[in-house]
């Protein structure tokens, strides 16, 4: 693994600063949604058990290196002390000395929250003094923030090079879970890329074909690669000026060995919008006054056949309109044929990105995925290959 888990580090009669993402949305001062406050309680408690006092780090919003009252993390306290059943007090400042005197105060089987790290400009700026600052405050530091980790900031990247350094609990499970889909997979490997726009995911598809055996595209995706293969798609939506690449990406993926799956059937409508009229037509026979919006039954076989012949999944973006009633059939189908095959023991499943969590969840298929990743951008820069500045840091 080449990063140290809570396991590996002495914590107790220590000050353990610990990253975390409870960037959260919140209405008139009150956190609407907890999930991730809730996933952090596994670190922290671990952290209290061993002996140690944990001082939570984290931004909120981007107030761009300012004061903004409306961004201060002081609401989310109730919040805090709710999910970990411990007091949880706030220091005004992450540093200097409102920090100093409230790490100082700090009791045992306490917790102590900082004041928005992106309140100094040093934090984005990844600036050594800031975090100079930020670790003259404690003995250890353990980032659980993976959804943070691909941004090379103070708190992330330059403190974990200047104490003793841990992954959390919730950064562990992100980073095996990903090892695991792509790092040393069980294969086959089928990877799954919806959306709207080729654009957007050039770097992901270009390393996948390289990584996977199977790469199926789904969505407005999978227009542009229709047009590249000469196939009318109507008013359908697709990056047409993008068809050359989309070209060059199958050639890709045809010299690693990795096979494509395009939709072979399509639901077509004439508006969009939920209840429309629609037919479910050849891939190749799209009305010239009509738009594609799902993938048809035919190709939900065909991606449930591939699913049955590999042994992880990776899945970012739906295969259709999925917002809206009946162009989530296709995303619906093809989620519960995953969770079906994870829950027989028969597949990996790891899926990751804002409308790939949303979708599984409106399917009814996120419980049974192995790992559902919650860390957005983090996640598709580790599908594309990037090294993440948070991760890196930690094998330092």
């Amino acid at each position: 693994m080449g990063w140290k888990t809570l396991d590996d580090i002495e914590l107790a009669g220590k000050i353990v600063l610990v990253r975390v993402d409870i960037n959260v949305p919140m209405e008139a001062g009150v956190v609407t949604d907890a999930t991730r406050i809730e996933k952090i309680v596994p670190t922290v408690r671990d952290i209290l058990a061993k002996g140690g006092k944990p001082v939570l780090m984290a931004h909120f919003g981007r107030p761009k290196g300012q004061v903004v009252p409306e961004m201060s993390l002081a609401p989310l306290v109730p919040a805090l002390q709710s999910a970990l059943g411990v007091p949880v007090s706030f220091a005004e400042d992450c540093i200097g000395g409102p920090a100093k005197r409230a790490v100082a105060a700090l009791a045992e089987g306490g917790v102590l929250l900082l004041e928005n790290t992106r309140f100094h400009a040093g934090e984005e700026k990844n600036e050594p003094e800031f975090a100079a600052s930020l670790a003259a405050l404690g003995q250890v530091y353990v980032n659980d923030a993976f959804s943070a980790a691909h941004r090379a900031h103070a708190s992330t990247e330059a403190l974990a090079r200047l104490l003793p350094a841990a992954a959390g609990r919730l950064m562990e499970a992100e980073l095996k879970a990903l090892e695991a889909a792509l790092g040393n997979p069980a294969r086959p490997v089928v990877a799954v890329v919806g959306g709207a726009k080729v654009s957007t995911k050039l770097d992901l598809l270009g390393n996948l074909v390289e990584k996977v055996d199977h790469l199926v595209i789904g969505g407005g995706m999978a227009n542009t690669f229709l047009v590249a293969q000469g196939i009318d798609v109507g008013k359908s939506l697709a990056e047409r000026e993008m068809a050359p690449t989309a070209l060059e990406i199958f050639a890709k993926a045809k010299a690693a060995g990795c096979t494509i799956h395009l939709p072979v059937d399509v639901v077509c409508a004439r508006e969009f919008k939920a209840g429309a009229e629609n037919e479910t037509l050849p891939a190749t026979a799209c009305p010239a006054d009509a738009m594609i919006l799902d993938a048809g039954p035919q190709s939900v076989a065909e991606v449930s056949a591939v699913f049955e012949a590999c042994q992880t999944l990776i899945w970012n973006g739906p295969l259709g309109a999925f917002e809206i009633a009946p162009f989530d059939r296709a995303t619906n189908a093809a989620a519960a044929k995953a969770a079906e095959l994870t829950r027989a023991g028969k597949l990996i499943s790891v899926a990751g990105g804002g409308d790939t969590v949303a979708a599984l969840n409106k399917a009814g298929a996120a419980a049974d995925f192995t790992y559902i990743s919650t860390a957005g951008g983090a996640f598709l820069e580790w599908m594309e290959g990037k090294e993440l500045p948070g991760v890196a840091a930690l094998m330092a």
